[in-house]
């Protein structure tokens, strides 16, 4: 691929994951920020075939969009209850300063990490066994904390199925 066709695929991705991602938050109905997060699964997984990551790009529609963001369309679909239960629009927990502060500063730390990283194009040290590859530092070098997030997905899990069925219940 040349590098002009490259840089538009790159653009044309990165704009619908950032608008969608944005859809997500900004967005009143659940059911159209799930379908928007759907949306950015899709653009992050075409930024990783950019990459060159094969594996990792048909993963995250598989995994991600085939399960994770149907099954939270569906679970918001099937366990909508009252409109805005248990939340009051009078008063705001965080104020909105403070959320505009981190996430500035989240955003710099972002900018920081990715000005100060050594980036390797594509057909430079091109790994050609992928899964090996991730399996074993899944299995070795990183397990410790792929344990850990195995046991915050379990407790969201929990957290989620406690909370569509209900306190009362």
């Amino acid at each position: 691929m040349n590098e002009l066709a490259y840089n538009a695929a790159f653009f044309i991705f990165a704009a619908i994951t950032v608008a969608s991602a944005i859809g997500v938050v900004t967005k009143n109905d659940l059911v159209h920020s799930a379908l928007l997060l759907a949306l950015c699964f899709i653009g992050v997984s075409g930024l990783y075939v950019l990459l060159q990551a094969d594996f990792l790009a048909a993963v995250q529609i598989l995994i991600y969009n085939g399960a994770i963001a149907i099954v939270f369309v569906l679970g918001t679909m099937l366990t909508r209850r009252s409109a805005r239960h248990g939340t009051n629009d009078t008063e705001k927990n965080i104020p909105s300063r403070l959320v505009a502060v981190v996430s500035g500063l989240f955003v710099i730390v972002t900018l920081g990490v990715i000005a100060t990283t050594p980036w390797h194009y594509f057909g430079e040290g091109a790994v050609e066994d992928t899964p090996s590859l991730i399996a074993q530092f899944i299995l070795t070098d990183y397990m410790v904390a792929m344990e850990a997030a195995a046991v915050l997905l379990l407790a969201a899990m929990i957290g989620a199925i406690v909370l569509a069925k209900g306190v009362e219940e």
